[in-house]
């Protein structure tokens, strides 16, 4: 199998490259820069037609993932940055598929779970989810984001592609034991006794063990009849407060100070990073994953936590990409 990964050079391109990789699969990313690590690199701009679109002719599955990291503070270049790299890039991608000879059959387009609108009372998921935008009481430029994803998603719509299955993947913060990834930052500041809940505690969490993520892809590639939104987050999202408890339990540090909304601003300004990362209650549920029959490995945060935690004392960080069948 063929399979293309536009901005593969991250977290999330790392698992998969290194899971079709391992099943013999001719994997090639597409970046800025040209290389990478794993596979083939292939330079793009993300926004015109190129020598790589040759690349999608004749391939299985394109995977694009490109986007400006949202790990950053929230300033209006940033935000235009985020907004233009995610629809430019899915838009092009659209136009390479449009002029293939032979398209390839499937287009799993990266989106986010931000898209889903700031609530406690109930869990998001496809069918009866709300989407952000219009909340009350939470910062004005929350709206942003949301704005970004839902354009992100209508460039993937609005592409020509008959015949190819398109699939937007809603996605929630992936847990792997990468080095400087999401869980080992986290666990960092559970280490130093920083690891408490961020401001109330209460807004909700929605992750995904990078494990289950992969499997999860395979499975979206196995199953025809799965298009459209597609939300990747494992069942159980739980409140910030007992997220953060549960890496301090598998981590063995009893202590963990809690972080006010305040400190959490100065903190992100410290770091150029937003507090709508850690302030937003993202709850979500993979209904349409569950009804097809997908089945999670890793369901719980708590398990999650202690698996996570094993695989970075072992050094082994690609285990979190290599799936136990699915």
């Amino acid at each position: 199998m063929k399979v293309i990964i536009p901005g593969g050079t991250g977290q999330v391109g790392a698992l998969l490259a290194r899971e079709f990789l391992s099943r013999g699969d001719e994997v090639v990313i597409l970046s800025r820069g040209g290389g990478g690590s794993l596979g083939r690199g292939v330079r793009w701009d993300g926004e015109h037609l190129g020598d790589w679109a040759r690349e999608l002719d004749g391939a299985d599955v394109v995977i694009n993932l490109a986007g400006r990291t949202v790990n950053c503070r929230y300033t209006e270049e940033n935000l235009r940055q985020m907004m233009d790299s995610r629809v430019l890039s899915t838009r092009v991608v659209g136009e390479a598929i449009a002029a293939a000879k032979k398209p390839p059959p499937l287009w799993l387009q990266m989106s986010t779970a931000t898209i889903y609108a700031h609530r406690f009372d109930a869990a998001n998921d496809e069918k009866t989810g709300i989407l952000g935008g219009d909340e009350r009481d939470v910062p004005a430029y929350w709206a942003r984001s949301v704005a970004i994803a839902i354009a992100w998603e209508k460039a993937l719509a609005d592409a020509k592609t008959d015949g190819t299955r398109k699939v937007a993947l809603r996605t929630s913060m992936v847990m792997s034991a990468d080095r400087d990834g999401v869980f080992d930052v986290l666990l960092g500041l559970v280490r130093r006794r920083l690891g408490g809940a961020s401001g109330s505690g209460k807004q909700w969490v929605s992750w995904i063990h990078g494990a289950d993520l992969v499997r999860a892809i395979r499975f979206l590639i196995d199953h025809e009849e799965l298009d459209g939104p597609v939300i990747l987050a494992a069942p159980t999202p739980l409140p910030n407060a007992e997220f953060m408890h549960a890496i301090r339990l598998a981590a063995g540090v009893r202590i963990g100070l809690p972080a006010t909304k305040w400190m959490l601003e100065i903190g992100a300004f410290a770091l150029r990073t937003d507090t709508e990362l850690l302030l937003k209650s993202r709850r979500v549920v993979p209904t349409r994953l569950l009804e097809a029959g997908f089945r999670f490995q890793l369901p719980t945060w708590p398990e999650a936590a202690k698996a996570l935690l094993a695989e970075l004392q072992g050094g082994d960080a690609g285990a979190s990409a290599r799936p136990r069948g699915a």
